[in-house]
């Protein structure tokens, strides 16, 4: 299989995530891929028309997007412990809390592709509301950490790991952790697996 791949993007390192989870990360060819809003990459199209990260193309042709998909696909791959649960008393909170940390992933890039703008260009009210956001989903989850502790690893862990630790990649400055200490610890406890030290942010294509 071949991954069109950013070290930088967060949707990209929730799928290698669930790759090294797997085990299928040896069968996984990831091919450096530079995406942008402003300028499509036209060589990415024919596999994925959105021209978005992460693309898998599998040995027979077919194309998967977006991490979504390509995670539960993952999991059809393997005989260990399903990421997206078949129980639907663990697969609804599982899926929730991939929403919420895909849903914080997408307001960060946005927030993100502000902060490379001239700065007569950026738009103040998205930073704000993306930081009103923020803080909501931090409270939030702060008040999940016994549930996210008493279900097994899922999918939702996967996604809301990798958007806390997307927050320490670009906006560390904003100090995450500044009254959500049940959820630092849990972070911290996720961030220490080997798939996510495999996995981490490097600012370089």
């Amino acid at each position: 299989m071949k991954l069109y791949w950013s070290s930088r993007s967060p949707f990209v390192r929730k799928v290698m995530v669930v790759a090294h989870e797997t085990g299928l990360d040896s069968r996984i060819e990831c091919v450096r891929t530079v995406v942008s809003a402003m300028n499509p990459n036209v060589e990415l199209m024919p596999s994925n028309p959105l021209a978005k990260l992460p693309t898998l193309l599998l040995d027979d042709g077919t194309s998967l997007y977006d991490s979504r998909v390509i995670c539960e696909f993952l999991d059809t791959r393997h005989a260990g412990a399903r990421l997206f649960p078949l129980d639907w008393r663990e697969r609804l909170p599982a899926l929730r809390w991939q929403a919420l940390g895909d849903g914080m992933m997408d307001f960060s890039l946005a927030r993100l592709m502000e902060r490379t703008r001239p700065e007569g260009q950026r738009s103040d009210s998205l930073i704000v509301g993306a930081r009103a956001k923020l803080a909501a989903s931090l409270a939030a989850l702060e008040a999940a950490v016994p549930a996210l502790d008493a279900l097994p690893l899922s999918i939702g862990h996967v996604a809301v790991g990798c958007a806390l630790s997307y927050l320490d990649f670009r906006f560390a400055a904003d100090g995450w952790r500044e009254g959500h200490a049940a959820l630092a610890a849990w972070h911290a406890t996720f961030a220490a697996r080997p798939s996510m030290l495999a996995t981490d942010h490097v600012d370089a294509y």
